[in-house]
């Protein structure tokens, strides 16, 4: 598997607000056989058409966040000659019901469900009540490679609210890869991995279910100048052993990721929000000492906080 390794790419949002009511279904329509899986779009009622859809093109898959009032969509055979995808889908359920129309039956789909279909196998899935989910298109080929599988020929269900281990790690995820305010970096090859195991056609390596649960355990708790390997294996359930054992199958240590992400997220503050004392953004990033900070800053971008700082002043000035 040649997947890439933390991502963390900008995403992209498209809207229907603010565009004439009757263009949004066409426009949308558009936005999606580009950005991700050609669709026929229906509405349900008299209501314009309402939809948001935030995408993330990584190294090899493809993330979306969806969110939309009542429709139908539909991918007959078709938008599937005109708009082939050599994809499989994985939909992962957050709001609302849905249904999923196939060849050999249908399926609802709630909260807390994902589904895992051949996006060129004919299909049709309906929004009732509105829907947000996240969308994943992965490249058949890549698919093959993971899972051994060339195609579905029957759709999976998978529950990712529930104990299936590796859908509730890839679903928190691909979840939080693409927040509104701001996703996280996503490691693609772990993704992969769990949506391997997520498909039955491969064991699960629960070092890496260990690994991306321990990663969103030091996302949240970046803050706290305590944060320590001992907090973090009892955080998330482990022992120290199995979290060091996790961690160094990637060439590091708990310890030294925890300060890559912390020297991170203040490099990222710092450009962002220049006015911002340097001192607090240490403080904020969870270092307990400024000192240690703009030493460990330095040492690893090349160049002083201070430094960035004036130069994202300087660039917002000009």
């Amino acid at each position: 598997m040649t997947a890439g390794s933390a991502t963390a790419r900008r995403p992209v949002s498209f809207s229907t607000a603010g565009l004439p009511e009757a263009q949004r279904i066409a426009l949308w329509e558009d936005h999606n056989a580009q950005a991700l899986i050609g669709l026929r779009c229906h509405t349900l009622g008299p209501a314009a058409f309402d939809g948001t859809e935030l995408n993330l093109q990584l190294e090899q898959m493809h993330l979306a966040r969806v969110r939309s009032n009542a429709h139908v969509v539909e991918r007959p055979a078709e938008v599937i000659r005109k708009h082939p995808a050599d994809a499989v889908a994985v939909y992962l359920t957050l709001v609302g019901e849905a249904f999923f129309y196939h060849d050999d039956g249908v399926f609802t789909l709630r909260p807390g469900q994902a589904l895992i279909c051949d996006a060129d196998r004919p299909f049709m899935r309906g929004f009732s009540r509105g829907l947000e989910e996240l969308a994943i298109k992965v490249p058949r080929p890549l698919f093959r490679e993971l899972t051994g599988l060339g195609s579905l020929s029957t759709p999976l269900v998978r529950d990712f609210a529930g104990g299936d281990v590796p859908a509730r790690t890839f679903a928190r995820l691909i979840d939080r890869a693409l927040r509104p305010e701001g996703g996280e970096p996503l490691d693609e090859r772990i993704a992969l991995h769990l949506l391997a195991g997520m498909a039955g056609s491969r064991p699960i390596n629960l070092g890496t279910v260990h690994l991306a649960n321990a990663r969103t355990f030091i996302e949240d708790h970046l803050t706290d100048s305590g944060l320590t390997a001992a907090r973090v294996a009892a955080g998330i359930g482990i022992s120290e052993r199995h979290l060091s054992r996790a961690f160094a199958a990637t060439g590091t240590t708990v310890p030294q990721f925890v300060l890559a992400r912390r020297l991170e997220r203040a490099r990222a503050l710092l450009a962002s929000s220049p006015q911002t004392p340097v001192g607090e953004v240490a403080a904020r990033c969870g270092f307990g000492s400024a000192t240690h900070f703009s030493q460990a800053f330095r040492a690893r971008f090349g160049m002083r906080a201070t430094d960035l700082r004036r130069q994202a002043r300087a660039g917002r000035l000009g």
